[in-house]
Order: C-alpha cells, then structure tokens, then sequence
C-alpha cells in the first residue's frame, strides 16, 4: 500500500467525485481511478459506490478513511517532526474551536502564533465540541479549542484552559428578571428554552447540569450561534442557560445565578492526540497560550 494511494482514497472521499479530485490532486483522473483500483484490489473489498454524478463511501470505505486520515496525519507529523530538529516550524497548523469559546482570545493568539512561525499554513475550523473531539481523534485536526466532558475519547488528552459556572439570561421584562434571585433548575420548569445545537459545549453543559439534579426541559428554540440566541431572549421568546461570560455579549440582558446543579460548570480544554502524534506546531501553539498571557480574565469580555 503507497501513501500516494491513501492520499487519492482520501481526497476522493472528500470531494465525492473523481474529476474534482484529480483537478485538486493535479493528476489525470485515469491515473486517479487506477490508483483507486489498486487500492480496492490490495484490501479485497470496493471502496466506493459509483454514480454518473457523485461517489459515496461503502462500510469497507467508510472504515479506511478513518485509518487513512489518521495515517497521513502522522506522516505530515514526521515531516513536520524533522523541520523543527533543523530549527525551522513549517507545514500546517489545523485548529479547531467553538464560537466564543471561554479562556482563550484565538484570534490574537493566533495573530501571535504566525508572527513567531511565519512558514506554518493556519488552518481554522468552527464547529461543535462533540465533532471537534472526533475530528482531533482522527487526525484531522492538529487541536481544538472545546468544551470537555467526561465522555471524551482516551484518544484524547487535554490542557485546561478555565472553568467557570453557567447562568440564566432573560429579557429584563421577564418575570425571572424582577424575582432577581438566586435560581436553581427547579425554578425554571415550565419556561421556554433558547438554546444551541446539542453538539456544542453550552449545551452539553446545561444537559448535564439539568440531568444531575434530575429535571427535565425542552428546548424549544435552537440556534447554531450566539447572537441568534441573544436575539431570541432579548425579544423575551425564551431564557436562555449559558456559560458566565456571556453575560458581557449583551448588558441590556439580565443575568442571574444558578445554583443547586451539583458540580456541573462549563470547562473549556485544548484537546490534543497523545503526545506521540502531536504535531510541532500544536506544540508550539499551546506552548504560546501557556506562557505568552494571551487569554482574557475570565469575567472579562471575551471574543465573538
């Protein structure tokens, strides 16, 4: 089995058709087919379903692709491995983060990160936590900025990067808002819920503070960002059980505190491969965040 064979499995994978693939790959797409073919040949098993317009994936496929991503991921680590014994860091930097993700400003330490290492392409992707878990445990990111639960994968290691507890926005029309108590999720059965997709972070931590203590809600309006859940609550259609440092998004929102979730709080981590198959550069760039004091205080305000 060549490389090159994994890299065309791969970018056929990817595009779901063999023409855009070879143009990316800059080969001809008979060169493409027959290397597939041989591919398909050595493991004894069709890779692809072929369609006049587009091909998918088999089990046999969809199992490969897993090991080949993971495959080339460290090939690209060795390389990069050997630039940085002869002193230079190239290659590229894949990342992965939430929206507004607590403890790190990633613009500027990204910002900080191409002024030291100049020669390493930055590659940045936006996404929920769970899928950022799956796509540093595959290979196909170098690290990720995420919200960490329990359940993460022993694929995974991680770096804390701030922890801190979720809180209740409301409309300050909103009955909540002229209690200004203390509440606990008992307090808020029966309302109506904004929220985001159950893959983010915010979520996931509202589900497991909500689960502990053995009450039950609907989410009712779910959103794949943050200003759209702020613009839900501040029409006052719903409340909305966020991380603290929202509260800084939008002050005409009030705020109250949480209690009574037992131990639930919204932890934020870089999650990295185990050592062995992390990447120079995401060395380099959680050696950065752990000594240049790029993240903002906890309560301060944090990027968009």
């Amino acid at each position: 089995m060549e490389l090159r064979h994994l890299q065309h499995f791969v970018a056929v994978a990817e595009d779901q058709h063999f023409t855009r693939a070879a143009e990316r790959l800059m080969v001809s797409q008979s060169g493409l087919s027959a290397s597939i073919r041989a591919l398909e040949r050595e493991l004894r098993a069709p890779l692809f379903v072929r369609t006049t317009r587009r091909v998918t994936l088999t089990e046999a496929g969809r199992a490969l692709l897993v090991e080949a991503e993971r495959i080339l991921a460290q090939v690209r680590s060795a390389h990069e491995a050997v630039a940085a014994v002869q002193g230079v860091l190239r290659g590229t930097l894949a990342l992965g983060t939430e929206q507004c993700i607590a403890g790190v400003h990633v613009a500027r330490l990204l910002a900080a990160f191409r002024r030291c290492h100049p020669d390493v392409e930055i590659r940045l992707r936006q996404a929920g936590s769970g899928a950022l878990a799956e796509e540093v445990a595959a290979g196909r990111l170098d690290l990720a900025f995420a919200y960490r639960t329990r359940e993460d994968s022993d694929q995974l290691r991680s770096v804390p990067l701030t922890s801190e507890p979720m809180t209740v926005l409301c409309h300050p029309g909103h009955r909540l808002a002229s209690a200004d108590a203390v509440l606990s999720p008992p307090d808020l059965a029966g309302e109506i819920f904004v929220d985001f997709h159950p893959d983010w972070g915010p979520r996931r931590a509202t589900d497991a503070a909500f689960a502990a203590v053995g009450v039950r809600r609907t989410v009712s309006l779910e959103v794949n960002d943050v200003h759209s859940l702020l613009d839900l609550v501040d029409e006052n259609l719903g409340v909305a059980v966020v991380p603290r440092h929202f509260r800084h998004k939008r002050p005409s929102l009030t705020t109250l505190p949480l209690k009574g979730t037992g131990e639930a709080e919204y932890e934020t981590v870089a999650l990295l491969p185990p050592e062995r198959a992390t990447s120079p550069a995401a060395r380099a760039l959680v050696t950065l965040l752990e000594t240049g004091g790029l993240a903002p205080p906890q309560d301060g305000p944090q990027a968009s």
